[in-house]
């Protein structure tokens, strides 16, 4: 079995069918171009003489998802729709519940096929279009580089115990699927849509959380968007990456973690354009690539693995021990919920961080560390610490929701982590003070850049 056909799994076992058409049923993976699933539905659909057709379930109901994300998703959405028609190939978008969407649409469809998400909801989206498809629904894993079955059968303990079943595979899927044509054209096809030209008439549609406005003035959603902000990391920033990673106060980071959520740009793509660049050096390429491979790929095995990855349960044994046994240490500073979003703690760096979050959706990765480790500290207990993290992480972060915020917190409180010397509040878990941010980068700098942000914000 070749690399790619490893990314293909029957999820049933029907056959296909006659019908109008191959139905790729679009929600992970939302792109155009160097998408594994919707090449595998052109070439069944170029074999069976049948045009293709994409669809999107829209809901109103995602969970934690509110009118920030919707907009950047939709504005996305509208790029894979141009993308689409320039090759013949139709968009349908509907409002629904996603499954049922993909069922409606499959009753016409000779076949469906299907990308591949990680997160308990998107499982039970795949099983119930699955189990009640007429016909055959096969999956396509296309927004990790390595499959998440081919790395391993468990839950790994840490990024040095997945590491080297990742670089035993790598090589042999960073190959950019081959591109294919659809031979026969599904544009004229009468099927309704949501019209996408206008979305802000598509988001008045929507039942959704309107308290967290768009960040437009920072990001603006879509494959396209994605490659342009690539090119502007590879040609001004990847050559400090390695310096600079931990450096909130500087620009060098490429911002693809809103994209690689929404499945907006395909990891392997990035990963070749950052390995086969020109600019940086090679300690620059690899320190990137392990973030975009072994640690993004670390979290995914954590959710896969991990039934209750959301929950406070989730956490080693370990941790959850030495967390339990200083549960009712004195705490210097105890903020609420509504006091941590509203910035408004002693720390003038932390509050920093909040800031950016709120503004922008985004904050650096060094940052978020120490926003993260700041909420254990300042909660009235460690589990009311979890819930509270989680909630604000998912509500803020254009990237939240996903693989990497539920392992980004649950490392917070231990997981993908060793014990540490014990200390009150935290136990054994690592502890991270503001004297080090004062240690380690110009943090009075990056309070100034949140200045900015925020302002810019503000005006827009």
């Amino acid at each position: 079995m070749t690399a790619a056909e490893t990314r293909i799994q029957a999820l049933n076992d029907r056959e296909i069918l006659p019908g109008d058409y191959v139905l790729y049923w679009m929600q992970q993976s939302q792109r155009a171009e160097h998408n594994p699933a919707l090449d595998l539905a052109i070439r069944e659909a170029n074999h069976l003489k049948l045009p293709v057709v994409v669809a999107f379930g829209l809901t109103d109901d995602y969970p934690d998802a509110n009118l920030r994300h919707y907009r950047f998703m939709l504005e996305g959405l509208q790029d894979v729709e141009a993308a689409l028609r320039r090759k013949g190939i139709r968009f349908v978008l509907q409002q629904g519940s996603p499954p049922q969407v993909a069922l409606d649409l499959g009753r016409r469809a000779a076949l469906i096929v299907c990308d591949r998400g990680y997160t308990r909801h998107q499982r039970e989206w795949r099983w119930t279009l699955a189990a009640e498809a007429g016909c055959q629904v096969l999956q396509v894993e296309g927004d990790v580089v390595v499959p998440v079955a081919v790395v391993s059968q468990k839950a790994e303990y840490a990024a040095r115990t997945i590491r080297p079943r990742i670089q035993k595979h790598v090589d042999d899927y960073l190959v950019l699927p081959r591109v294919v044509r659809p031979r026969h054209a599904s544009l004229d096809l009468p099927l309704d849509s949501l019209d996408l030209s206008d979305i802000d008439e598509v988001l008045a549609k929507l039942k959704v959380d309107r308290g967290v406005p768009p960040v437009t003035a920072f990001f603006q959603g879509g494959t396209s968007e994605a490659k342009k902000r690539l090119r502007a990391f590879i040609r001004k920033h990847l050559a400090h990456y390695d310096k600079h990673r931990n450096q909130p106060q500087t620009d060098d980071i490429s911002h693809m973690s809103p994209y690689l959520h929404f499945g907006q740009v395909s990891p392997v793509y990035l990963a070749l354009q950052v390995r086969d660049a020109r600019e940086g050096q090679g300690i620059d390429r690899a320190a990137y690539l392990e973030e975009l491979i072994v640690r993004r790929e670390l979290a995914v095995n954590f959710v896969y693995f991990t039934p209750d990855y959301d929950r406070y349960a989730c956490l080693p044994d370990w941790a959850r021990k030495t967390l339990g046994e200083h549960a009712a240490d004195s705490r210097e500073n105890i903020y609420s919920r509504e006091e941590l979003e509203a910035a408004q703690t002693h720390d003038p760096y932390w509050n920093a961080a909040m800031r950016e979050m709120k503004y922008t959706g985004f904050m650096h990765n060094y940052m978020r560390m120490y926003w993260g480790k700041k909420i254990l500290e300042w909660s009235a207990g460690p589990e009311e610490a979890f819930d509270t993290t989680l909630a604000i992480n998912n509500k803020y972060f254009l990237d939240g929701r996903d693989p990497n915020s539920f392992a980004g917190v649950a490392w917070v409180f231990g997981k993908h982590d060793r014990a540490w010397f014990e200390r009150p509040v935290f136990g054994k878990i690592r502890y991270m003070a503001a004297s080090g941010l004062e240690r380690k980068c110009d943090i009075k700098a990056y309070v100034r850049k949140v200045d900015r942000l925020v302002r810019k914000s503000e005006e827009n």
